[in-house]
This record gives structure tokens, C-alpha cells and sequence, in this order.
């Protein structure tokens, strides 16, 4: 477990873990707090406080309880939550849109961490060399963008050694605040909640607005459920009681103890807290944790795609394996490209860390709100606790979400609209295609034909019979594939043994062996076979259909050839979205991976045949 804790380290910390960078600095200096003694005690109460009851309380020991079958994050937590209302159309419906709005909203979290980490280790060099002020954003570019270049190699090597570089960092950061609470030391005073209590009493809406930079210390928190399934509960949750958590803890309180002494260090007060000789030193360190936080929230993205993907709100996209050892390790070309866009636009447009910090509150507080709502649904349908339990959890924790939500919703125009922008649109996209896809379903359900009569009606008139195996891959078991109808009325045959293909996607992360397929003999060797993946797993067919030989049905590849039915969509004023919205469907759809790649069938062994849908 010693060796997992260390590894969480690496992965699940990074972001929370490099948060003292910015945090104090952006509640005192963007809120226009003044930093005296009593609003030094009340911003540090906040931040122990916010610590205790959102990450220990309700992450670490209330939502990671929340796990789908061993595995974390919004995706599988949606999962989780839809299969306790699955009687209840407009539960799940209610229960998807919140977990697409989370899922949205990471994404902006996506590109706003590797833009205010880094850009605040760099920083740094304003302490340093005020002269070198202007190379701070350069200099910012060209980490992230080599960052980004890596991806592709993956990360698996370097990925070894992650874990003792946080262990370095928070040891780090730990000993800095140390040294400032030796000389003074009365700022442990903000242990008490009662300082919290009277900062808000004392400043009022000023106190409310200053929320915004309180949360910016729980940035991360969302990291330590999304990454459950590569370390476990256990590990992570040794590791955040035994070794970060106290280390963030005084490093917060030391950077108050600084304000104590030096009201002006507001301006950097982390840096500020450094000795002169370590000073450059630091910012390396500070630079190395920022890109390993802003490497666990690009893999995370990465992973998170290939969940909405396979639970189908998002098209099909390249995914490429950078290690034959783990499965976790991909690569999204797209998506890298994608976030590497987006990520240099905020840099540039921003400019620093503290303008960023603006906008990153709402892209944290947004999905910590979706995610403790469905965490809830889950506490009551499938652990069914008690109704009085699940509203006092809820009271407590949407009250305290929702504070922080608020708090940055008062920035929108300082920087807020920037994840809210991104975030609807990824809203939309995930949506239009969830949307668009039930209703090609729809229409080829409706025009297609019964399979079994089918089968019945052609034996009565048999077509010539061709050697081999036919596999058609079809949506829907019960109807008979356009792939078949075409090939039947083009070639005028049929081959000696058709097998009718679903892929189906369970809405757990992982398959069972007992329930990975499922073969029914329909007769005259028509058979129809439905393979199961769970949303974490790789739809690898012809990986599959060897197993197929225990259950009476084995293939030999070099006789097989698979039919696909390729769809091309058209936009039309039919009732189902507007017009807009085909038109966005159609898009997606024509720039969609192909189902070869995607299934991982042999090129060689496939025919796509095209057949249009008017939705």
C-alpha cells in the first residue's frame, strides 16, 4: 500500500499539491483584502476548514465510497447514478444532463490547470530577477508546449518517477512553512472556526467575493475519485491524512505567518517565503510539480474521452496505447492538439496566473456541485440511507458548493465566461451527438426489417449460398442490417454461416468473463452474437471472437468477412432537433473515426457498405 500511496503522490496530488503557489496571493491580492491580522486568521480558518469539510469529509471519505466496481470520476460516477433510476426516463435524463455538465466542465478545468501552474511556478522569476518579467509567458509556452509534444511517447516511463518528485515537492513546501511558524507561530489560532465566522462578519460581501480564491486551494480534489481505479481508496487515502495534507496545511498557515510579519509579501507570498539562495532552485521544483499536475489532468481528459465515447456522447476518436504494460495509458492526438490550442490561447489572453485564477474557480466549483448531486442520488438508490441522512449530507455540502460556485460566478466578466464558454460548448457537442444518435437508431429501427420472419421468408427462396463466415455489425440484434440487404440485393448470394454483431457497452468499467458474450442460434447458421465491454475497456473484436469457439461458434479469421454499415447522415427539418443541430450531428459523424480502426477489425477483412439516414 506504502508503494501505491507514492504512486498516488505523482498522479492524484499534483494539482491540489501545487495550489499554494496562487491561492493566498488571489484571495488577498485580486479581492482587495487587506492582509491584517484578523483577515489573515479568517482566510487561513477558510482554508482549513474548505480542506477538512470538502476534501477529507466529503471526497476522501464520502464520495470515493461512490466507486463503480473499484473505478472513479464523473463518467463513472453518471453510470453509477443512471442504474439506480433506470425505471425513470426523466431521473436519467435529469441525472445525464448533470453529468455532462460536470464532464463539460472539466474539460475547461483541462486547460486551465496546465495554464495556472505553470505560469505561476515561473512566475517565480519575478521574485528571482524583476528584470526578467517579460520572459515569464515565453518561457510558460515552451514547458507547455513540450509538455504536450511528449504525449505521444507516453507516460510510463517518466511516470516512475513522479511520484518521489511530489514526495520532494511537498517535503518542500512543508519545511518553508515550518520556518515562517517558527517565527509566528500565533497564526495556528486559525485552527479555530470561529475566525472564519468573523472574517465574514467583519467584510461582508468583500469576505463572499474572497471565496473565489479560498477554492482555489481544493483545485485537484476531483482528481482524487476520477484516479480510484489506478490506486484504490485506500492508498489515496493514506496519503492525503499521512503526508498531504499536513504538508499543504503548513505551508497555508506559513504563508499567513509571512503575511503576519511582512504585510507586503501579499503581492508573491509564496516565493516571498523562500530563502534568497533557494529561490531559483524552487522555481525548478515548482516548475517540475506544475507539469506533473498539468500531465495527471491531460491523461485524465484522455481517459475521460474514451469513457464518453464509449457511453456514447462522443463520437469516435483515435486512441492511441503507449504502453503494452498498462491499459490506463493512452494518447488522443485530437484531444492533445485540441487542449494545447486552447491552453496557449489562455496564456496569451490571460497573461498570469492571477488573471487565470478568475476563471479557473468556475470550472472547479461547477463539477464539484454536479458530482456531490449525483453522488447523492447514488446514496440514496443504490446504498439506500435514509431520506433525513442523504438531505442532511446534502444541506451541508450543496450549501458549501454552491458558496464557492456563487463566489465565482461574480467573475464571469473578469475571466469567469472563459470555462463557461468552453463549457457549453462541450455541452452542446456532447449532447447533439448523444441526441443525434438515438435518433439514427430511431430511423433504422423504424425502416428496418424483423429479423427472425426475415430469416423464415428468404429460406423459403434460399439466394446462392457463398463459402465462409459473414459477421454483420448492427445497432440493433432484432432487425435485419442494411449491410445484409445490400449485400443480398448487389450480389445476389448469402454466405454459409451469417453472424449478426452487437457491441454493447455496460455501464461499468470492466466486463465480467461471465457476461462478456452472448450467442443465440437462430437457425439455417444465422446467429446472432452480442459482445459486451465495459466504458473503461477497448472494443477489440477480433480479440473476442476466438472464445466464441467454447461456445460452439469458432471463426477462423481468414474466412471471415465483416459488413459495415457506414451512415451518412442528412440534416432535414424533421421533428427530433433543430436544424442547426443535424447539421452539427452530420459534422461529427463525417469526422468520426472508422468503425475499422475503432473495433479494431483487419482493413483487409472488411467491406463498408453506405447507406443514408434523413434525421
Amino acid at each position: 500500500m506504502k508503494a501505491l500511496a507514492l504512486g498516488a503522490l505523482g498522479v492524484v496530488y499534483g494539482d491540489i499539491g501545487t495550489s499554494p503557489l496562487y491561492s493566498v496571493q488571489t484571495t488577498f491580492g485580486t479581492h482587495g483584502i487587506a492582509p491584517d491580522p484578523a483577515n489573515i486568521l479568517g482566510v487561513l480558518s477558510l482554508i482549513f476548514w474548505s480542506l477538512v469539510m470538502v476534501v477529507s469529509l466529503k471526497y476522501v471519505v464520502f464520495i470515493m465510497g461512490a466507486d463503480n466496481r473499484g473505478e472513479g470520476g464523473i463518467m463513472a460516477l453518471l453510470a453509477l447514478a443512471q442504474r439506480g433510476v433506470k425505471e425513470n426516463p426523466r431521473a436519467r435524463w435529469v441525472i445525464m444532463v448533470l453529468g455532462i455538465f460536470g464532464a463539460a466542465l472539466f474539460y475547461g478545468d483541462g486547460v486551465i490547470t496546465p495554464a495556472i501552474s505553470v505560469l505561476s511556478a515561473v512566475e517565480g522569476l519575478e521574485v528571482a530577477a524583476p528584470a526578467l518579467v517579460h520572459y515569464v509567458v515565453p518561457i510558460t509556452l515552451a514547458v507547455l508546449i513540450l509538455l504536450f509534444i511528449l504525449q505521444r511517447s507516453g507516460t510510463a516511463k517518466v511516470g516512475a518517477v513522479f511520484g518521489p518528485i511530489m514526495c520532494v515537492w511537498f517535503v518542500s513546501i512543508a519545511l518553508l512553512g515550518v520556518h515562517a511558524l517558527i517565527q509566528q507561530p500565533t497564526v495556528f489560532k486559525a485552527l479555530y472556526p470561529g475566525y472564519a465566522v468573523q472574517f465574514f462578519i467583519n467584510n461582508g460581501w468583500h469576505a463572499f467575493a474572497a471565496l473565489g480564491g479560498v477554492v482555489l486551494t481544493l483545485t485537484g480534489a476531483e482528481a482524487l475519485y476520477a484516479d480510484m481505479g489506478h490506486f484504490g481508496k485506500n492508498p489515496i487515502r493514506l496519503a492525503w491524512f499521512g503526508f498531504v495534507s499536513p504538508a499543504l496545511v503548513l505551508n497555508y498557515f506559513g504563508q499567513g505567518a509571512l503575511l503576519m510579519s511582512d504585510p507586503s509579501a501579499v503581492s508573491n507570498p509564496f516565493y516571498k517565503m523562500v530563502p534568497e539562495p533557494l529561490l531559483y532552485p524552487m522555481i525548478g521544483l515548482a516548475t517540475v510539480a506544475t507539469v506533473i499536475a498539468s500531465q495527471a489532468v491531460i491523461t485524465g481528459a484522455f481517459s475521460m474521452t474514451r469513457e464518453a465515447i464509449q457511453l456514447g456522447f462522443s463520437p469516435r476518436m483515435e486512441i492511441v496505447h503507449t504502453s503494452q504494460r498498462q491499459m490506463g495509458q493512452i494518447y488522443m492526438p485530437w484531444i492533445n492538439r485540441t487542449l494545447l490550442l486552447l491552453i496557449i490561447a489562455a496564456v496569451i489572453g490571460f497573461g498570469s496566473s492571477e488573471h487565470l485564477a478568475a476563471a479557473y474557480g468556475i470550472a472547479v466549483t461547477g463539477t464539484m456541485v454536479a458530482t456531490t448531486l449525483l453522488a447523492l442520488v447514488v446514496a440514496r438508490r443504490q446504498w439506500h440511507w435514509n431520506k433525513l441522512v442523504v438531505l442532511a449530507a446534502g444541506v451541508i455540502f450543496l450549501i458549501i458548493d454552491l458558496s464557492f460556485f456563487g463566489a465565482n460566478l461574480i467573475k464571469v466578466e473578469h475571466g469567469g465566461w472563459f470555462p463557461l464558454i468552453l463549457g457549453a460548448g462541450i455541452f452542446t457537442l456532447m449532447t447533439t451527438w448523444r441526441r443525434g444518435r438515438d435518433l439514427v437508431l430511431r430511423e433504422l429501427k423504424q425502416s428496418g426489417l424483423a429479423l427472425e420472419p426475415f430469416i423464415t421468408s428468404i429460406m423459403a427462396h434460399p439466394p446462392t449460398r457463398v463459402p465462409g463466415t459473414a459477421v454483420f455489425l448492427t445497432a440493433s440484434a432484432h432487425s435485419v442490417p442494411n449491410a445484409l440487404l445490400h449485400n443480398l440485393k448487389h450480389n445476389k448470394v448469402l454466405h454459409e454461416r451469417n453472424v449478426l454483431l452487437k457491441v454493447a457497452v455496460l455501464d461499468v468499467p470492466f466486463a465480467d468473463k461471465s457476461e462478456r458474450l452472448e450467442i443465440n442460434a437462430l437457425g439455417h447458421e444465422f446467429y446472432r452474437l452480442t459482445i459486451r465491454f465495459g466504458f473503461s475497456e477497448d472494443p477489440n473484436i477480433t480479440a473476442v471472437l476466438p472464445r466464441c469457439e467454447n461456445m460452439d461458434l469458432p471463426f477462423d479469421m481468414m474466412d471471415t468477412t465483416f459488413f459495415v454499415s457506414r451512415e451518412t447522415v442528412v440534416a432535414s427539418n424533421r421533428p427530433g432537433m433543430p436544424l442547426w443541430r443535424d447539421k452539427l450531428f452530420a459534422f461529427m459523424t463525417r469526422n468520426a473515426s472508422s468503425a475499422t480502426a475503432f473495433f479494431q477489425i483487419p482493413a483487409n477483412r472488411l467491406i463498408e457498405l453506405g447507406t443514408q439516414v434523413e434525421i
